[in-house]
C-alpha cells in the first residue's frame, strides 16, 4: 500500500505536537504511515495561495486540536481550506488535558479524536 499524502494542520504553539506525530509515524512499530505535508514555516507572501496548493495534493489532512486552535489563524484558514477543496479532514486532540472547552466554526462537522495509533490509522486507512 502506498503511503497516504497528509497535510498536518496545527497551531504555531503546538508545533512540538506535529513533530511528535510525524515521529510517531516514522516508528516501525506503528500501524501507520504517511508524507508530512504540513508547512514548517509560514510563507513569507501568498502563503494561503501555496497552502492551498499543498492541501489539494493531498489525501486528508490531520488538525491537531488544543486550546490554542481557537486563536490560531492559520490553522483555522488551512481547516476551511481543507473542507472548501473537499479535503477529508479528522482533529486529534493534542493531549487529554488541553482540549477547548467549544470548538471554532471552522471544526463544524469534523470528527476530533482522542490521539491514539488506532484512531490514527483506521482513518488513513479510508483514504
Amino acid at each position: 500500500m502506498s503511503k497516504k499524502r497528509i497535510f498536518i494542520s496545527f497551531a504555531m504553539e503546538d508545533k512540538t505536537l506535529r513533530d511528535f506525530l510525524v515521529g510517531q509515524a516514522k516508528n516501525e512499530k506503528s500501524p501507520f504511515e504517511f508524507v508530512d505535508m504540513s508547512v514548517k514555516k509560514p510563507w513569507e507572501s501568498a502563503w494561503k495561495t501555496n497552502c492551498r496548493t499543498k492541501i489539494k495534493g493531498c489525501d486528508g489532512v490531520i488538525i491537531i486540536v488544543t486550546k490554542n486552535t481557537k486563536n490560531a489563524d492559520g490553522q483555522l484558514w488551512e481547516v476551511k481550506c481543507a473542507k472548501e477543496e473537499s479535503i477529508p479532514c479528522r482533529g486529534i486532540y493534542g493531549s487529554s488535558t488541553d482540549r477547548p472547552a467549544t470548538f471554532p466554526k471552522e471544526l463544524e462537522g469534523t470528527r476530533v479524536v482522542n490521539w491514539t495509533w488506532g484512531n490514527i490509522k483506521n482513518w488513513i486507512d479510508t483514504l
